[in-house]
């Protein structure tokens, strides 16, 4: 994107979410106050007025990198040198959408990033024709990564260990399959699911823990309030389905439990 702003063109970064966006935008803009950049912000829950001061920075070329989330492709949006789109957890938009963002630039430069090896994903890799970059060293001074697969019966050493880390300022995530109860005859009975496990884990851990939940069937607004109380450190135990994994980074979340673990893929 640097790169980019040098030769003299605008770069744009489109995210999947405003809680992504925000968390990108921070990041980055701490990142590039050295290099004197230019840089905005386009989300749905902005002002009107935010919105056309951003959109009118950006046709006039006063803006060099913008980071969005859908916004960004936008039919009245307009770029004055587009030539650069990178797309972040591209899965998580449709081909149509990252083509219409593309549209927006004279033949600009496609980046797609995406950790999550989806069916379609993986037969981009394979058939899509795309130049391939694999980012697989860790950041400077990150520890191994633990992994163990236990039975059920070690639930209660796992909850110890979890209440130690969050006693130690750390925090955890527990994910399951489900998000209420199903029903007594399906196979579903047996499942995981994230109201009732909440329940569970606030009688199993000291009460000076706070837990919440968070599934893809709240409101946009909740889920974003919980992930960015999440992110602030205002909550020690998030019960979650899948719905987290294009979320925010929080590095200081140590631990997670995956409960059900063979529902899920890679």
């Amino acid at each position: 994107m640097i790169l980019t702003v040098e030769n003299g063109y605008q770069a744009a970064l489109m995210v999947p979410t405003e809680v992504l966006a925000n968390q990108h935008f921070e990041t980055l803009s701490g990142f590039l106050k050295l290099f004197g950049l230019r840089i905005g912000k386009l989300t749905g829950s902005m002002t009107a007025k935010q919105k056309r001061e951003v959109k009118a920075e950006l046709a006039a070329g006063e803006l060099d990198l913008i980071i969005g989330t859908h916004a960004l492709f936008s039919e009245d949006v307009e770029y004055k040198n587009l030539a650069l789109v990178i797309t972040d957890e591209q899965h998580r938009f449709g081909v149509k959408q990252r083509e219409t963002l593309a549209m927006k630039g004279l033949s600009p430069h496609v980046l797609v990033m995406s950790a999550t090896p989806i069916p379609r994903t993986l037969a981009l890799i394979l058939y899509g024709d795309l130049d391939i970059s694999v980012m697989n060293e860790l950041p400077a001074d990150r520890l191994p990564i633990k992994n163990c697969v236990v039975g059920t019966d070690y639930r209660s050493k796992a909850y110890q260990f979890i209440a130690r880390e969050v006693t130690g300022g750390r925090q955890a995530y527990v994910i399951c399959p489900m998000v209420e109860p199903g029903d007594e005859e399906s196979e579903q009975s047996n499942l995981e699911n994230v109201i009732e496990y909440t329940e569970k884990l606030r009688t199993a851990l000291p009460e000076s823990i706070r837990i919440a939940y968070l599934h893809g069937q709240m409101k946009p607004r909740d889920k974003n309030r919980i992930m960015e109380e999440y992110a602030a450190h205002n909550i020690d135990v998030l019960v979650s389905t899948t719905v987290i994994e294009v979320g925010i980074n929080v590095p200081n979340a140590t631990v997670m439990m995956v409960e059900n673990a063979e529902r899920f893929g890679l």
